[in-house]
């Protein structure tokens, strides 16, 4: 079980996720969308085994394309090998310093984990205790491999590999099943 995850969803932040994201995103290869277009369309959270960092897992429409975002969040820097996103102010949990979660070994560990043991999201409670769906869930396939870890960050986008993170949610109305995350 991948735990429970707490969100403060009266909490403001400045700037915001979104804002954040459409200053990032258009310096990434992978990305070739509207900066200006983009949407939150899911999400689901992982729990990190210390409690210490946030492990946000974004689906962001711009455009025709869906990309796999996954974010971490923390109270102080990582080391320079690390690509800091932003920072932001959360009125709840002060200032705090956003990450691609690529670069983050917190997160790194836990979706191997998550894929390798066939696991899946964690549950997500408010800060108060109500039970908050996000709307997707995953669940890795339970193969064991040490080879790399590759996010699929342009979802149909194929990468080989047994191990593999599945996505099942709903847009604008439809079904899908996406993989996300695979080892190989």
């Amino acid at each position: 079980m991948s735990g429970t995850a707490t969100v403060h969803p009266q909490a403001t932040l400045r700037p915001t996720k979104e804002e954040l994201l459409a200053k990032w995103l258009p310096g990434q290869p992978w990305f070739d969308g509207n900066p200006a277009e983009l949407e939150v369309v899911g999400k689901f959270r992982f729990q990190d085994p210390q409690g210490e960092v946030g492990l946000d897992n974004m689906l962001v429409r711009a455009g025709e394309h869906v990309y796999y975002v996954p974010v971490t969040w923390r109270s102080a820097p990582l080391s320079a090998r690390s690509r800091l996103i932003g920072e932001l102010h959360h009125s709840v949990l002060g200032h705090r310093f956003c990450y691609d979660a690529a670069t983050d070994p917190v997160f790194l560990a836990e979706i191997r984990r998550v894929i390798v043991e066939g696991d899946r999201e964690a549950d997500v409670v408010t800060s108060t205790g109500e039970p908050r769906p996000l709307g997707v869930s995953v669940r890795g396939n339970g193969v064991d491999s040490d080879g790399t870890l590759r996010l699929v960050r342009r979802l149909h986008t194929y990468y080989p590999g047994a191990a593999k993170l599945t996505a099942t949610w709903t847009l604008d109305g439809v079904a899908r099943e996406d993989v996300v995350a695979v080892i190989g």
